[in-house]
């Protein structure tokens, strides 16, 4: 079912979703349902399976030479959306980028997706791999998240890559976008980036998921923001509770988003990381509490592989 059916058959009720990531290359799917396991009980619609593209690191050789190798350090994005789907019976929702992906990768990818019955992909752009400053998209690739919307509604509309294919079989794909309440991190302005979010709606996205944001307003100012633009579509808030005392400093740097004062405040009043645990978990459910009272079609929680905290937030609000 796409996320759109979702959320006009929750009659209004705000739903309960939640992200996870691949495990790392040589575990096993069981850690990733040891995590979903505690948070079916809370009737996620669906979970969103992040997608992550290739590394590049350098050996030195025995003569001191660098050699460049390439790894895919959490693999299997494909592959969980399948067995979560037949395991839970929920929709997964798998992300799928511009970065590492030519525009016939992203077809072949697309095509897989359909035969195994999802309904619904989140596109993004990516991030730049590591060994550069800027975003580089493949040589026969996308450059933005807008051209990679495009794609995948030419292939809704039965419009593929080879022009002269016959009676082609279209797909249905609901198809959800990145939002950044603080801006993206590239973004001159706020306004600029809901220009270009705007061109993404343009292309054929339904809805709107939200990076991290730990002050409320944030979130209500760039939804009327957006609204102001014409921008309709659902906007799913994205949470993330605080764990450790590191990530005061890793979250505004990583994801260039604001901690407020009064946060920062209790987390550095605490004695260990599981006092900080508690502060985050707390915090969310009041941020959680307000976004539900404010009518919210689903609060979506980034779990970053781990579900106790989350699930702790879900016993206090669903």
């Amino acid at each position: 079912m796409k996320v759109t059916e979702h959320i006009a058959q929750s009659e209004g009720k705000t739903l309960f979703t939640f992200e996870i990531l691949p495990p790392l290359k040589g575990q096993d799917i069981k850690s990733i349902f040891d995590n979903i396991d505690p948070l079916m009980e809370y009737k996620p619609p669906f979970i969103d399976v992040t997608y992550h593209r290739e590394e590049y690191t350098f050996k030195e050789l025995e003569n001191g030479l660098l050699k460049k190798q390439v790894v895919k350090k959490r693999p299997g994005t494909v592959g969980i959306c399948a067995a979560i789907q037949n395991k839970y019976s929920v929709d997964a929702i798998p992300h799928i980028l511009c970065g590492g992906f030519t525009k016939e990768d992203t077809e072949n990818f697309l095509i897989d997706l359909d035969f195994l019955g999802i309904d619904n992909v989140v596109a993004l752009r990516g991030d730049a791999v590591k060994s550069e400053i800027y975003f580089k998209a493949e040589k026969e690739g996308h450059r933005y998240a807008s051209e990679l919307v495009s794609q995948i509604q030419d292939l809704n509309n039965g419009k593929y890559l080879d022009e002269e294919l016959q009676n082609s079989s279209a797909t249905d794909f609901c198809i959800g976008v990145a939002g950044y309440p603080e801006k993206h991190m590239e973004a001159p302005s706020l306004d600029s980036d809901i220009h270009f979010l705007k061109k993404k709606i343009k292309a054929g996205a339904e809805y709107i998921v939200t990076q991290m944001f730990f002050d409320n307003q944030k979130y209500f100012d760039f939804v009327e923001k957006c609204r102001k633009e014409g921008i309709t579509v659902p906007i799913i808030p994205g949470l993330k509770p605080i764990a450790t005392r590191k990530q005061l400093n890793l979250i505004p740097h990583r994801f260039k988003v604001d901690l407020p004062d009064d946060l920062i405040m209790e987390v550095v009043r605490c004695k260990d990381n599981k006092a900080v645990r508690q502060v985050g978990i707390e915090w969310c459910i009041q941020q959680s509490k307000e976004l539900v009272a404010a009518g919210v079609p689903i609060l979506h929680y980034y779990s970053m592989g781990r579900s106790s905290n989350i699930e702790a937030i879900a016993k206090e609000i669903f």
